[in-house]
């Protein structure tokens, strides 16, 4: 077996874009190896735990509305060419997300975590819903199999918030500084939303090392 370890964040739309185009190239080599491991990344690591209004949180962040737009416009259009479907005026607040990245650590002790991850993407960025709130979480751990009621205690409590952020601060002591980063196999560390057919090179390149290995 190979591993992707992926170092991502459920607010950001360019993670949302490399899942989607990884996932393809997945799907294209069904004979593949590969295990997936998501691991946290904060965007905004010091956002108020209710987070922000989403207008005012964008203008801060790019200087202004006119380049907000601009940036956005060219997301969109790039989700646009890899079939997703963004709903960017639907979403009126930037969460904090040390919650759902919570929710994504205990669904991999279930092996539910890709399930959740996809799901966190489509609640934030399709139906504009706001994945700080533990209601919010809770509905979606429920959907993909987890013990709803056990979800909501472990959301109530302060369970592994303290290994999220040393994980957190992990990633960046090792380098990295912006998200989707995905390392391979323990060895080559991808960076950004790669296209898929980049990945199915990739896949396959790794494919045939560890069947030499093998």
């Amino acid at each position: 077996m190979a591993k992707i370890d992926i170092i991502s964040d459920p607010i950001c739309p360019w993670c949302f874009i490399g899942k989607t185009r990884l996932d393809r190239a997945l799907e294209a080599n069904p004979t593949h190896n590969f295990i997936i491991e998501w691991h946290p990344f904060q965007l905004n690591p010091t956002m108020p735990k209710k987070g922000m209004d989403r207008r005012e949180y964008l203008e801060a962040k790019f200087g202004g509305q006119e380049e907000a737009v601009k940036v956005y416009s060219n997301i969109d259009k790039t989700a646009k060419e890899s079939g997703i479907s963004m709903n960017f005026g639907g979403i009126k607040r930037t969460p904090n997300t040390i919650d759902a990245h919570r929710l994504i650590h205990w669904a991999g002790i279930e092996g539910k975590q890709n399930i959740i991850v996809d799901r966190l993407f489509k609640s934030y960025f399709q139906e504009g819903r706001d994945i700080s709130e533990k209601s919010v979480l809770t509905r979606i751990a429920s959907a993909a199999g987890m013990n709803q009621d056990v979800v909501r205690r472990l959301l109530e409590s302060d369970a592994d918030v303290d290994d999220i952020m040393a994980r957190d601060t992990d990633a960046r002591k090792k380098g990295i500084q912006g998200v989707p980063a995905f390392v391979v196999a323990n060895e080559y560390v991808v960076q950004g939303a790669q296209n898929t057919d980049v990945w199915d090179n990739i896949i396959k390149e790794i494919q045939e090392v560890t069947k030499f290995d093998g």
